[in-house]
């Protein structure tokens, strides 16, 4: 089987580019599938995770203008070229099923470049604040709400990555597969070290500046720990929360930057941290049960609470509720058999999304 795979780019380490990562590796080696990824500006980057041999990589070379909407003019004089590229590219490998996995202009024009290939649109973020301020959108953007209707209805499937989300979507071909973990060493709970752990790509939804807040409240309670904060990305948000750090004289808050071994981390930790604003399935909070880490969370919209077994294996918090997840946050810390017996459950419980389970969901989906 020939399957084709298309995103962006896969060099910028994010939740999408693991999830992929993984995909690529378990279908080239494990089924010995004929795997292809196709990108349209990877820039001559390297893999921003290790990628089977086996995997065939293309670089399509539109580079669009990211800072400017896609409808801009200067990206809409590139369309021409990047429909072109990517048709002369699908007929040269004639895969037997092309998966979408990211959001570009080769969303609109795939179904009619396709010529009959089975083809799946991936959804990775939730729709649920773009559903709930749809009345107040402008004309333009409520114009191209119907229009994504219209196209996702030229799809075989769409894939996403929950329950919770099947309902904003007005096709009838959506079907459900959460992301795989992979299961990591256990280990020993009592040697950790203590550190609060938390990791994301540094961009307003993932809304850091709580977690900053939350530590300002306790941290002074608690000199011999630390928090710990992974990730890279938008570099004038880093220095606003570095700024804030300082202008609160919040007590060891690290900013570590970004890690190729961020499970490594979440196995010499005490519990993981989430004050997003929204999450569809994060693969954070898999890896960290995957690492026998207790995660404690906004109960987001709407990934965490699909993921994390209120009061067994983590904490879910309301959403956005800063004092209480200082008072949780803090009740945890204190409890070390609470944290300890959590580590336990996470590692029991995360087997449901191991990776043999969730990608015999695909390859049920590709048989198809």
């Amino acid at each position: 089987m020939k399957i084709l795979f298309l995103t962006d780019q896969f060099y910028l380490h994010g939740g999408v580019e693991k999830v992929l990562s993984k995909k690529l590796n378990y279908l080239a080696e494990i089924h010995n599938y004929s795997v292809y990824l196709v990108t349209i500006e990877n820039k001559n980057n390297n893999f921003c995770y290790k990628t089977s041999d086996k995997v065939c990589h293309s670089d399509l070379g539109i580079n669009y203008y990211r800072s400017k909407s896609f409808f801009n003019f200067f990206n809409l004089l590139k369309l021409p070229l990047h429909i072109y590229s990517l048709n002369k590219k699908i007929k040269e490998i004639n895969p037997d099923v092309i998966v979408l996995c990211n959001y570009s202009f080769d969303f609109y024009f795939l179904p009619y470049i396709s010529n009959g290939i089975k083809i799946i649109k991936e959804y990775h973020s939730s729709r649920y604040f773009y559903i709930k301020n749809l009345p107040n959108l402008n004309y333009f953007k409520k114009f191209i709400h119907k229009l994504n209707n219209l196209i996702e209805k030229k799809y075989d499937y769409l894939v996403v990555l929950n329950k919770d989300e099947e309902k904003y979507f007005n096709s009838k071909n959506t079907h459900v597969i959460p992301n795989p973990t992979l299961s990591f060493g256990y280990s020993n709970y009592d040697n950790r070290e203590n550190i609060i752990i938390a990791a994301g790509r540094i961009a307003p939804v993932k809304q850091f500046d709580h977690l900053i807040n939350i530590w300002n409240l306790i941290s002074n309670n608690y000199p011999d720990w630390e928090l710990h904060l992974y990730g890279g990305g938008d570099k004038n948000l880093l220095s606003e929360l570095q700024k804030m750090i300082v202008d609160l004289k919040v007590s060891n808050f690290i900013l570590k930057g970004t890690t190729d071994e961020l499970h490594l981390k979440m196995e010499n930790a005490s519990i993981f941290a989430l004050t997003s604003a929204t999450e569809c399935f994060p693969m954070v909070i898999l890896e960290a049960l995957s690492c026998g880490l207790p995660v404690i969370a906004y109960d987001c919209p709407h990934g965490p609470r699909n993921i994390i077994s209120n009061n067994n294996d983590g904490i879910l918090i309301s959403h956005n509720d800063i004092e209480s997840f200082a008072e949780e946050l803090e009740n945890m810390i204190n409890n070390f058999e609470l944290r300890k017996k959590m580590s336990v459950n996470a590692k029991i419980n995360i087997r449901r999304f191991d990776e043999i389970t969730v990608m015999q969901n695909w390859i049920e989906l590709f048989k198809k």
